[in-house]
């Protein structure tokens, strides 16, 4: 009996073991990968600088062996951002840092970001995605942002170039949607371009990077809103119905992945 004993605790030691260092390996490679990613992606951003173009290219270096990497198992149903009508203002719930790697799937053509200044002191990333002609704003001056804005105006108009924004402005981590910023909004409506909305199921508490299939994940983006005859006075009631209508989107897709995990428990 004492040896029954001992080889059992000796086995869950050893897989133990075994997790801590699936979970190491995969922190290691995800780091060697962000740098030769950054690499990269800076090559391409000096061959051919500013080109909106850019951002998808070096979106996708990063996502898709960051997905093998992680094994993550990501779906995607973004037919209506993949055709979307012409430029437009794309929108989509922000969780953690890993939104870089599960969005990167479905960044569509000629599409660049809106992110905080500070991003570009960020060694490798931060010159690449300055060189792929994305905005940095900076939010402790608001002269300067509501300068980009203007910029991203612009843009939007006359650079057949939309433009992704996180409108929670920080990361939710997971925990739900957060209050709506209306930068986005405004942007949307002074451009007269439609909004698209991605979603991305609850993914960041989840996924299980000590096993082997870390988890699922769903992206599904909805049909466009115009904002075409849009006001200023109309943004109140723009904000709430792209929230509400996210809100619902990803509780459908955490409830399928639920069923789905369920079902496959029970076969």
């Amino acid at each position: 009996m004492p040896n029954t004993v001992h080889i059992r605790t000796l086995r869950h030691l050893l897989s133990l073991w075994a997790v801590s260092m699936l979970f190491l390996l995969r922190m290691l490679l995800m780091g060697l990968h962000f740098m030769i990613a950054g690499v990269l992606g800076v090559l391409v951003g000096v061959c051919r600088p500013f080109n909106p173009d850019n951002s998808r290219l070096c979106a996708r270096l990063y996502a898709l062996p960051a997905m093998r990497i992680l094994g993550l198992n990501v779906k995607t149903d973004v037919d209506s951002l993949r055709d979307k009508p012409g430029t437009c203002v794309v929108i989509a719930n922000h969780q953690s840092n890993y939104d870089l790697f599960v969005f990167g799937n479905v960044v569509p053509h000629r599409t660049v970001c809106i992110a905080k200044k500070s991003l570009k002191w960020v060694p490798l990333f931060g010159q690449l995605f300055w060189l792929a002609g994305n905005v940095l704003i900076d939010r402790g001056n608001a002269h300067k942002a509501r300068r980009a804005m203007l910029t991203t105006t612009h843009t939007l108009q006359h650079e057949d170039t939309s433009i992704w924004v996180f409108p929670e402005g920080t990361r939710n981590l997971g925990k739900g949607l957060l209050p709506f910023k209306k930068g986005a909004f405004h942007m949307a409506i002074a451009a007269g371009v439609p909004i698209v909305q991605v979603c991305v199921s609850n993914y960041v508490t989840q996924m299980k990077l000590n096993r082997w299939d870390s988890g699922s994940v769903l992206i599904r983006s909805l049909p466009p809103i115009p904002t075409c005859g849009l006001t200023v006075d109309d943004i109140p009631q723009l904000l709430l119905t792209c929230q509400t209508q996210m809100d619902e989107c990803i509780a459908q897709m955490d409830r399928e992945l639920v069923g789905a995990s369920l079902l496959a428990k029970n076969v």
